[in-house]
């Protein structure tokens, strides 16, 4: 058993990778998890379903690796290589795995599906392999060695990749004889870009150690900051940076782990027995779709209402005709009227409501695209702020829905402090 640090490598493979028409998502999956163990993958090759490369591929990354990771092709159609090419450079052969079969049986005895042909075949597998637990789907992992190198397959589907990958871990640090971890803290936030923040601990901070390795990674909505370190007895020191980022960024954090912010939301109306709803203009039914795809949100969130035009705005949430004549949708005055209808209607506690211009078109001088108004309160009082995400459509949807979720956070929070991402994005 090696105490040296395994060289990783890893192999995607399939058509629709190479084409466009799937986004790998899965290679940083895997290159997250492999940093828990002090693992960085140093090559990643990816390619479509060609019997003869994957043969010349998996043999070359073999000799140069002591770990090779595949994932994909364990499928159940013709297209699905990765079994019969790895039999074929290992000199194996394959067979009808007992295992995988019995698996693949209640696979599909839990669903009602007859086994078919084409299922069958993702138990035939490279004689002498090791089976990978799959908690999820109906194709099996497996192991096996070839050229001193350990190499593990994985389907493709990211949920059943995401299940297996705590086994594969567990099996590595076992292999291997990994003691040296990395221990990570993740925090979530919004409404913190990533130069922001970094300026702000480096004004605040230049004495950062160097024992914590401080990391970002940007996306949309929010944005993730890592505190790291490799050795158990620095987590106390880890501990007092977390508290350095408490005290900077303390308002915009919504949480740890893979927490979102309509999960903090939800977690934050139940726990103060307060009900909310939403009114939504320009983001479409996203914010209610956010909320709605955390489990246990109809404990708090009876519904929510799209308005897109003029006369639903009316009808449904009683705003007033005169209000749209003489404001306009996009206005102050509508998103209020808005967040009280949502309120009658919906019998919530709490609403929220946004009415946008998101574009392409539709923006005037006054009102350029961007645009976008928010209110919200409960029936005593209301708040409204005007910002504008000059972006493209989706995105602009995106952020405007995380900002309403943003100052409901806040109002349930208590958090009297104005939202810095205010100022920035204020219509001006």
């Amino acid at each position: 058993m090696s105490t040296d640090i395994p060289r990783v490598q890893l192999l995607l493979t399939g058509d629709e990778l190479m084409s466009g028409d799937t986004v790998d998502s899965n290679s940083a999956m895997i290159a997250r998890e492999l940093a828990g163990l002090g693992l960085t993958p140093c090559r990643r090759v990816t390619l479509g379903d060609d019997r003869g490369a994957l043969a010349q591929e998996i043999e070359a990354l073999c000799a140069n690796a002591d770990v090779l990771i595949i994932n994909g092709g364990l499928g159940p159609t013709i297209d699905d290589l990765t079994a019969a090419v790895l039999a074929e450079v290992a000199g194996s052969g394959l067979c009808e795995h007992p295992d995988a079969l019995s698996h693949l049986k209640q696979w599909c005895d839990k669903r009602r599906l007859v086994l078919n042909a084409a299922n069958r075949k993702q138990a035939m597998l490279p004689n002498g392999c090791t089976l990978i637990p799959n908690p999820v789907g109906s194709a099996v992992g497996f192991s096996l060695l070839l050229n001193n190198c350990l190499v593990l397959c994985t389907p493709g589907v990211p949920g059943e990749l995401r299940a297996m990958l705590p086994i594969i871990l567990e099996r590595l640090r076992a292999r291997f004889g990994i003691t040296l971890q990395k221990d990570v803290l993740r925090l979530q936030t919004f409404g913190l870009g990533e130069s922001t923040a970094q300026q702000l601990v480096m004004d605040n901070h230049p004495d950062w150690p160097g024992e914590v390795i401080l990391s970002f990674r940007a996306g949309a909505p929010q944005l993730e900051i890592k505190l790291s370190v490799r050795r158990v007895e620095d987590i106390p020191l880890r501990d007092r940076c977390r508290e350095w980022l408490d005290t900077l960024f303390g308002d915009h954090i919504i949480g740890e782990g893979d927490t979102r912010i309509a999960e903090a939301v939800i977690n934050l109306a139940r726990e103060s027995g307060v009900t909310i709803s939403c009114a939504e203009s320009c983001t479409g039914g996203m914010i209610a779709s956010m909320l709605t795809q955390i489990a246990g949100a109809s404990d708090v969130f009876p519904g929510g209402f799209v308005t897109y035009s003029n006369s639903l705005k009316q009808s449904v949430l009683g705003v007033q005709a005169t209000t749209l004549e003489s404001q306009g949708a996009v206005s102050e005055a509508t998103v209020k009227e808005m967040v009280i209808g949502a309120l009658d209607a919906s019998g919530a506690d709490l609403a929220v409501a946004v009415s946008g211009i998101a574009g392409p078109d539709g923006g005037s001088d006054g009102k350029p695209v961007g645009t976008v108004w928010l209110a919200w309160g409960d029936r005593q009082n209301v708040d409204t702020v005007c910002l504008c995400w000059p972006v493209e459509r989706v995105l602009f949807q995106t952020m405007v829905a995380a900002a309403a979720l943003d100052v409901l956070r806040r109002r349930l929070a208590g958090i009297d402090k104005q939202s810095s991402y205010f100022d920035q994005r204020r219509l001006r």
